[in-house]
């Protein structure tokens, strides 16, 4: 009987290896690609200086504004706040146009206006310091005449909502409800005639004149002194 010899070779051993790379958003719901490299670079440097450059101009421009509100405050008889949220830079430029020429108009923050005027007589207007304010600094002693221009302004453009705060004067403050009183002040026109009315009439006149309202007898006794210095400068003149 025949034998038959089968010689098979072993299967040789697998030299193909499955390489797997683990990754750290496994079953995450935004994880990558399998096998995907992620790569992650620093952000640039921003060198230090550059900062501190920003900072001390930033503190300038602060300390710039503190000095233009005291610069303006010099010359003012009457410190009136705005509200200005809404407003459009064309409703700006319009405005600043309409204003005479001693009534200035600055945007500025409320804490550096206080910081201006933080232990002077302007301190009264404390009140205001709240909202988007514009302020108004007004240079003459003919008060309605300079806030006149805004009352139009508000009527023109509609801005019911954008009325006075508020305002300071002679080291009082009048809330919104009380800008009547300085929109009804009797001009300095006013005031001449109604001393020279006072003087050229009868004593009962006078008496009425001496009788009006506290703060429109100062503003007439006020006048009058100014209007003796007057004669007596020009008297020495000639």
């Amino acid at each position: 009987m025949d034998a038959t010899l089968s010689l098979s070779k072993p299967p040789l051993p697998s030299t193909t290896k499955s390489l797997s790379l683990s990754s750290p958003y496994r079953n995450s719901l935004f994880s990558p690609k399998p096998n995907s490299l992620i790569l992650s670079f620093p952000k640039p440097h921003r060198p230090a200086s550059k900062f501190c450059i920003r900072a001390a101009i930033s503190r300038t421009k602060k300390e710039e504004t503190v000095e233009t509100v005291k610069k303006h405050l010099e010359d003012c008889y009457l410190l009136a706040a705005i509200n200005y949220k809404g407003f459009t830079v064309k409703q700006f430029q319009e405005l600043r146009r309409s204003l005479p020429e001693n009534t200035k108009l600055v945007v500025a923050k409320n804490t550096l206006v206080y910081k201006a005027v933080e232990n002077t007589k302007w301190e009264a207007i404390k009140p205001c310091m709240k909202g988007m304010n514009a302020w108004l600094f007004v240079q003459t002693e003919e008060i309605p005449v300079a806030l006149k221009p805004y009352r139009t302004f508000q009527k023109e453009e509609k801005l019911e909502e954008n009325d006075f705060t508020g305002a300071c004067f002679e080291g009082k403050f009048y809330g919104p409800q009380d800008f009547k009183v300085l929109e009804t002040m009797p001009s300095k026109a006013e005031v001449y005639a109604q001393i020279l009315g006072s003087l050229k009439a009868p004593g009962s006149a006078l008496v009425g004149t001496l009788q009006a309202p506290a703060r429109q007898l100062v503003m007439v006794l006020k006048a009058y002194v100014r209007k003796l210095e007057d004669e007596q400068q020009r008297g020495a003149g000639q």
